[in-house]
């Protein structure tokens, strides 16, 4: 997708905001909003937004086991394993 091609002036946004949040829904692509020509904001739907989100969280938890493998704070599976049993031992089987 190329952002040249979804972009709209404030006052385009302020005159069709309905159309323009209908569409955003409906296409699921950003849109860059300008002022005096020049880029000042990026609106998507909400679901695009949340899925961003997520991707972001799960690529920060990737970025930090990473970190954490170069510092050398990692243990064996069979260790990790052995520790969660452990923990479950005293607690009633489902």
């Amino acid at each position: 997708m190329r952002y040249s091609t979804q972009v709209k002036s404030i006052s385009y946004l302020k005159a069709n905001a309905a159309e323009v949040l209908d569409r955003l829904k409906e296409d699921r692509e950003p849109l860059v909003i300008t002022q005096n020509g020049e880029a000042r904001a990026v609106i998507q739907d909400v679901a695009s937004y949340e899925a961003t989100q997520d991707t972001l969280a799960l690529l920060k938890l990737l970025a930090l086991g990473s970190a954490d493998i170069e510092a050398g704070r990692t243990r064996p599976l069979a260790d990790v394993v052995r520790s969660l049993r452990s923990r479950g031992a005293g607690r009633d089987a489902p």
